[in-house]
């Protein structure tokens, strides 16, 4: 088979107030859904995020690092932690992972949206992988900040979801599904 599901950090820690608001609360039954659709069929990589910084809910040390317990469950072909944003730059090789077993294709899934997720589908499209993201098993939070030359900006997580998705779609990085779609095809 040439797909893979590829699972990002679906930790605990997530589930922290730190995080503030966040959208669609049927992520992790839809990450589960298609886990279970994959499960025997293509390889699963589970990405979890090792924290450097000591305060964070993800920080190895941390209980918030630990997995979800439905992907917690799972026997994945590939498990790496990683330390940025991209599932590419972990303690394995993914890029080189999914050449040995000539993987062209992934449908990636997970926390947050607008960073990891995002990050690793645009990287993935560079790399030339034909990239799949189900939407509807990712989530984000709200975000504020004081950004220079525009001043204070306030983003909803769904308003993030939504750029996220336009942007993968329409800049040629990746397709954008809903999970019933990936477990019906």
């Amino acid at each position: 088979m040439t797909q893979a599901l590829i699972v990002i950090d679906m930790q605990r820690g997530f589930d922290d107030p730190v995080w503030g608001p966040t959208a669609n609360p049927d992520c992790e039954a839809n990450v589960s859904a298609l886990i279970s659709a994959w499960e025997g069929r293509c390889p699963i990589v589970v990405v979890r995020h090792d924290s450097r910084s000591a305060g964070s809910p993800l920080h190895p040390d941390a209980a918030g690092n630990a997995l979800v317990p439905s992907v917690a469950a799972v026997a994945p072909d590939l498990f790496l932690a990683k330390h940025v944003n991209s599932a590419f730059y972990g303690d394995h090789d993914l890029h080189a992972w999914l050449g040995e077993r000539g993987i062209t294709e992934m449908v990636i899934c997970g926390i947050q949206t607008n960073m990891c997720v995002e990050t690793t589908a645009r990287m993935a499209g560079n790399l030339g992988y034909d990239v799949v993201v189900a939407l509807d098993a990712t989530r984000t939070f709200d975000l504020t900040a004081e950004v220079a030359g525009v001043g204070m900006v306030t983003r909803s997580a769904e308003e993030l979801m939504a750029t996220t998705a336009l942007v993968l779609q329409q800049g040629g990085f990746a397709r954008i599904a809903t999970t019933a779609e990936l477990v019906a095809g």
